[in-house]
């Protein structure tokens, strides 16, 4: 698929690169991942710091062009979709096509890392960081909150793009918090899928009451934290 479809704008702005790899902080012996490498410009940048560098590429010109940009560095570039695989690495950073934010994010909740530092959609950072009851609020919020500390360290201009984006980006810390499985992530958007129902209404219908009362309060009011002990799978 080409990246086009996937909705990427290319990072071309060597001072943004710049910026964005300063953010990251890597260090000395952390192992550095791309994912969405596109034409190579942020991958030479990333190889030349770290202990290793291994970045993920689906468009086939594209992963030749990363290829030739980190040659001669200790980098490796798969031609494979990052989503499909877990990688061993600690520090993410990567301008990521906006289609494909909300797998990045429930990809990255299953994995052990240290930090990301990741160019998005700016409407899609405030979904993700809305509080409970707030009409942004979804299950991939419920789901990042969840999982993630999240922090807008800066906004990106349209024009550092090619071609430019009719939206706005940030570039967004994401730190551990805590894991979810993929069953708990499944539970989460099933649950939100009745996101205006009452609470007790829609655990009811989903099995996953598990006798906890919410009175009148509907799933969008739900906390993260409530959300996660309710979506936890079932112990026998």
């Amino acid at each position: 698929m080409k990246r086009r479809r996937l909705g990427q704008h290319y990072l071309v702005d060597r001072e943004v690169i710049r910026k964005v790899v300063a953010l990251a902080a890597i260090g000395p012996t952390e192992r550095v991942l791309e994912i969405g490498t596109g034409r190579g410009a942020l991958s030479r940048e990333l190889a030349k710091l770290g202990a290793s560098y291994l970045g993920y590429e689906v468009d086939r010109g594209n992963f030749e062009a990363t290829a030739d940009a980190v040659r001669g560095m200790d980098a490796s570039v798969e031609l494979a979709d990052a989503f499909e695989q877990s990688p061993d690495f600690e520090v993410l950073v990567s301008s990521l096509p906006y289609s494909e934010s909300a797998t990045f994010v429930r990809w990255l909740g299953g994995l052990e890392f240290r930090r990301a530092v990741v160019v998005l959609q700016e409407d899609f950072v405030r979904k993700i960081m809305a509080p409970p009851g707030d009409r942004d609020y979804r299950g991939v919020s419920a789901l990042s909150q969840i999982c993630f500390q999240m922090t807008v360290l800066g906004r990106v201009r349209r024009a550092a793009f090619s071609p430019q984006p009719r939206v706005g980006s940030v570039i967004a810390l994401f730190e551990p918090r805590r894991r979810v499985t993929k069953e708990e992530a499944s539970n989460i958007s099933r649950l939100f899928s009745l996101r205006r129902r009452l609470a007790d209404s829609a655990l009811a219908e989903l099995g996953m009451s598990r006798g906890v009362g919410f009175g009148g309060r509907r799933v969008y009011s739900l906390t993260p934290d409530e959300v996660h002990s309710l979506c936890l799978p079932e112990r026998e």
